[in-house]
Order: C-alpha cells, then sequence, then structure tokens
C-alpha cells in the first residue's frame, strides 16, 4: 500500500506536519508493515494565488500537475490541516483551487485519513469539519478523522511521539481504516 501524507500548512515548524509524519511512522510499524508512506511538503508545490485571469493567460502550473500526479500515484491519502482563523491555510487553499482547476475530483477516489491539530484545545476542529464534510465532493473517501487539540500537552516534541495513550489509541484505530 502507498500512501501520501501531508501537512496543510507551509510553516517549517508545522506541528501539523509532526503529527502526521508520526502517524505515517505508527503506520508503518503498527497498522500496516508493508506499506509505503511518503511525506510530502506543501512548500515544494508553492505557485501564485489562483485566479481566472492567470490561468487564462498562464495555464495551469506544472506544480499544481506534479501534486496531481502524487494522488495518483497512491492507495490513501494521509492530511494533517492546520487552521488559520476557522478555515485553511492560504498555502493550502491554494495548491487545492489549482489542482482541482486539473480536475475537481482532486483525491481521485482515495482512501483519507484526516488529521489536524492545533496549540489550543480546539485542535483545528473546524478545519477539519470543514474538510471532511467537502472531500466527498472532491472525490475523496473519508474513512476517519481525529482532531488532537493542545499539541503541546498531549505530543512529546523530544521523542516525536503522542504521550497520551487515548489519542495514540484513536489514532491507531483510525489508522486501522486504511486497510
Amino acid at each position: 500500500m502507498k500512501v501520501l501524507a501531508l501537512a496543510a500548512s507551509n510553516s517549517r515548524q508545522s506541528i501539523n506536519k509532526q503529527l502526521v509524519s508520526y502517524a505515517g511512522e505508527v503506520l508503518t510499524s503498527k497498522i500496516i508493515a508493508n506499506a509505503e508512506v511518503e511525506v510530502i511538503d506543501i512548500n515544494d508545490f508553492e505557485m501564485a494565488l489562483y485566479s481566472i485571469d492567470r490561468e487564462t493567460e498562464s495555464g495551469i502550473p506544472q506544480q499544481a500537475q506534479a501534486f496531481y500526479d502524487k494522488i495518483s500515484s497512491v492507495d490513501a491519502i494521509i492530511i494533517s490541516y492546520a487552521e488559520h482563523n476557522g478555515s485553511y491555510t492560504a498555502a493550502f487553499k491554494n495548491l487545492f483551487d489549482w489542482t482541482s482547476r486539473i480536475d475537481p475530483k482532486v483525491y481521485q477516489g482515495k482512501k483519507m485519513l484526516m488529521l489536524a491539530t492545533s496549540p489550543g484545545p480546539g485542535g483545528a476542529g473546524s478545519v477539519l469539519a470543514a474538510a471532511t464534510g467537502s472531500a466527498p465532493y472532491f472525490a475523496g473517501e473519508v474513512t476517519a478523522s481525529l482532531s488532537v487539540g493542545s499539541f503541546y500537552d498531549n505530543f512529546d516534541m523530544e521523542t516525536g511521539q503522542l504521550r497520551n495513550e487515548e489519542i495514540q489509541k484513536q489514532l491507531e484505530d483510525a489508522l486501522a481504516t486504511l486497510k
């Protein structure tokens, strides 16, 4: 099984990237031993802000096609969403908008685990709800979702692992839905 993992954040210090990377490690060590997880950085797909005028003048950027091709090449996707003012980060939304111009079914029928975290107790729940609610319209099969609130209280930065056993179990159960 090939899995694409990404944080919907362009922060170099992204706690969502830490969470999604950890989820990939748990997937291969405890859930699906032969899974191949590729963690990508959305900064590698940075493009000018989407506009119909820009698309008409210059076409769709190669980075959008490369992102779409990454999705095409895998069996499942794990995304961990950062929340900016209750919604998607501008960086992820722009990547998604450009990619949707290639094919509105961006997720191409792939199984998806959606995660989110934040330093506060809300755990980026607003953006996670929006993402899980809209994914089916973009051909995403959301098998599970998990919000991790109070990231720094629940994740050990030194070991790079969840320290909260209940959340660890929820993550493992969520990952198992990708089988």
